[in-house]
């Protein structure tokens, strides 16, 4: 298990392989975000995107089962306090297979409850050809191993 102590600003991670269907995408859509692009594959074609597409939400939500199967698996993580600066920067299409990179860009004991820290990393979800499609700042908690006695 790593704790707060064994996190170090600068460590980065490359993690998981997520393979996108266009099932998906649309059962996705269907229940969470029903807008045609990503529900209707020929409303799709007259869209901006012109094709199927799948929902930012539903990006953000592969990303996250990525994150939790790899850097956060081994991790006291306690939850997070939000995320900051959520892009989606490029759409996710059928066929394309996602990972992540992550990267611990600060971090500090809490003020509040010694028992825990907050690690902030960047998280960047990358397309099989390298093109990042979403990218946030998540606002980690994170058990401490030896946190001080009161």
């Amino acid at each position: 298990m790593r704790y707060y102590e064994d996190i170090d600003v600068g460590e980065t991670h490359e993690f998981g392989e997520y393979h996108v269907t266009k099932a998906e995408i649309i059962e996705f859509a269907e229940q969470y975000d029903p807008q045609p692009f990503h529900t209707d594959e020929a409303a799709a074609e007259d869209s901006a995107f012109g094709e199927l597409v799948a929902s930012g939400w539903h990006t953000a939500a592969m990303c996250m089962r990525l994150l939790v199967d790899g850097p956060l698996y081994n991790r006291a993580s306690m939850g997070a306090r939000g995320v900051d600066e959520l892009r989606w920067k490029r759409p996710v299409r059928p066929g394309d297979t996602l990972s992540i990179r992550s990267e611990v860009i600060d971090k500090r004991v809490s003020e509040s409850d010694p028992e825990r820290g907050y690690v902030d990393s960047l998280l960047e979800g990358i397309t099989q050809d390298g093109d990042v499609v979403i990218s946030w700042i998540g606002l980690g908690m994170i058990a401490r191993r030896n946190p001080p006695e009161e």
